[in-house]
């Protein structure tokens, strides 16, 4: 059986969520995996960028595993039904499956504390490694916390925090990498208004839904605190930093997993703002403006003076760093790469990738560490 809407899976989309929910796990981000992918043989007309020109593509399934593939979506249906019985066997349901730790008369509001707690948690872990999901509707959002429907999903290839890998939402970039975090609390809140037919009162439903800020930014310092090697973001001047980096990254948009890999063994001292040029050169799709690499040049002193006051020692600072940033990720043209060998009957490229995600942050897959090459960003299904 399959919907109208979506109707039968291509291989296109198979492979892709196969291969990308396999890495999302390896890498260590909550997520769903992917059991087995087959092809079914059949021809599937599918209109891949909603232009009008649909073409036949080859038809296969891929079979998902997770503890529940629950979302945010099935609450609000049937609240949106006014299913107010339903809606609550529901959420006991779901407490006594996956959540039966909570118990006691307030389970529900403390259970929706965790989902925002688990939100929180997945998509600062997106952040970490330059996830981007392209579409966060509710429909979308698992109250596990799982990155769920690997629809037009990619990685950060150079940093932009404006950066939508969906066609469809490049207007308004809603769901475009630096909008995460708040498209999240917009969901949660979708959630807690779900759930307001369950509660004689709002506030406490309310109150739980904004620990969601708090929540979100404790994991997000201490995210950035490993991917820069610090012993913890422990004030404003720290605080100050990481925004430094934010702003200064967005500017010269240099490829983010290679600039955080080039972070890692920054040498001790660089002196000039040319020696700066020279070492993140292989990070960079454009030569930076004179401008911003001197810049960059002042937030790295600034960074080493930071490093100096660690009360970690130097190895402990460099393990963080290297836990912290993959040095391989599953860019959108080896998939494109890969998928097109496939549909000519070849897996050379599918097979070492299969491989290649299961060890994300060694230098075994260094044949893969490169920026997008210049072709990738003009090639539909490769850049978005």
């Amino acid at each position: 059986y399959s919907r109208r809407a979506d109707g039968r899976a291509v291989l296109r989309s198979s492979v892709r969520e196969y291969l990308m929910s396999e890495a999302m796990h390896y890498l260590g981000v909550p997520t769903t995996r992917a059991l087995a992918l087959v092809v079914t043989g059949e021809k599937v007309v599918r209109d891949m960028f909603y232009d009008g020109r649909a073409a036949e593509e080859p038809g296969a399934i891929v079979m998902r595993t997770a503890p529940s593939f629950l979302r945010f979506g099935n609450f609000e249906m049937l609240a949106s039904r006014n299913e107010t019985e339903n809606l609550s066997n529901l959420v006991n349901y779901t407490i006594d499956q996956f959540y039966p730790h909570i118990k006691g008369d307030d389970k529900v509001l403390r259970w929706f504390g965790e989902v925002v707690e688990r939100t929180a948690t997945m998509v600062v872990e997106w952040l970490r490694v330059g996830f981007v999901h392209g579409v966060m509707n509710t429909d979308n959002m698992s109250v596990l916390g799982l990155t769920i429907d690997y629809g037009p999903y990619s990685f950060l290839d150079n940093y932009d925090p404006d950066f939508t890998p969906n066609t469809t939402d490049l207007p308004g970039k809603r769901y475009a990498f630096g909008q995460q975090a708040n498209i999240a609390y917009w969901n949660l809140s979708r959630l807690a208004n779900a759930l307001v037919p369950l509660f004689p009162e709002t506030a406490e439903l309310e109150s739980q839904l904004k620990t969601y800020e708090d929540a979100y930014w404790q994991k997000y310092y201490a995210m950035m605190a490993n991917k820069l090697g610090l012993d913890g973001i422990n004030d404003d001047d720290d605080r100050k930093l990481v925004a430094e980096f934010e702003q200064v990254l967005a500017t010269i948009q240099p490829d983010m997993t290679i600039f955080y890999q080039l972070l890692i063994m920054l040498p001790t001292e660089i002196s000039t703002a040319q020696e700066v040029l020279d070492y993140f050169n292989s990070s960079f799709y454009e030569q930076p403006k004179q401008e911003d690499i001197v810049q960059l040049h002042h937030l790295l002193n600034n960074y080493q003076v930071r490093l100096k006051s660690n009360t970690c020692s130097k190895e402990d600072s460099l393990n963080r760093m290297r836990h912290a940033n993959p040095r391989f990720i599953l860019r959108n043209y080896l998939l494109h790469m890969a998928i097109e060998e496939l549909e000519k009957g070849e897996n050379q490229l599918f097979l070492k990738l299969q491989q290649a995600l299961k060890d994300p942050y060694s230098s075994n897959n260094d044949e893969f560490f490169n920026i997008r090459p210049d072709w990738a960003s003009q090639q539909a299904g490769c850049s978005m």
